[in-house]
């Protein structure tokens, strides 16, 4: 499926649950940054993931906090990287792409990361 077929499947809530894994997450979110401002990027894809989530009965799935801290992560890694394809970023960055363990325990500790408070607020 090429990048703009994912996000507009994504967009427009058609894309079926199972194919909307993790790494397809980090992809959608790498797209909406090659295509705008991080601004404007964070706010479009948390907007479409809360609408996704809900799509699926879901919406107490996502996480705010963990939605910020991938974009930023994700837009450091596109600086001078921007032009890479999807294949080309994935594979200098993996460690996005990983799950379990999550990039995102080098920063938060997961009784912080899996708060209340952190799936509300960053």
């Amino acid at each position: 499926m090429s990048d703009e077929d994912l996000v507009r499947a994504f967009e427009s809530t058609e894309l079926p649950a199972a194919q909307f894994t993790h790494a397809s997450h980090v992809r959608v979110a790498w797209w909406y940054l090659r295509h705008a401002s991080l601004p404007e990027a964070l706010g479009r894809f948390s907007v479409s993931l809360r609408r996704y989530a809900a799509s699926l009965g879901a919406a107490d799935k996502y996480h705010e906090t963990i939605t910020v801290a991938y974009m930023l992560l994700i837009a450091e890694r596109l600086d001078g990287a921007a032009h890479l394809t999807w294949p080309e970023f994935a594979e200098r960055n993996p460690d996005l792409l990983t799950d379990k363990p999550s990039i995102l325990s080098t920063y938060y500790t997961d009784a912080l990361l899996f708060s209340e408070r952190a799936k509300r607020a960053s």
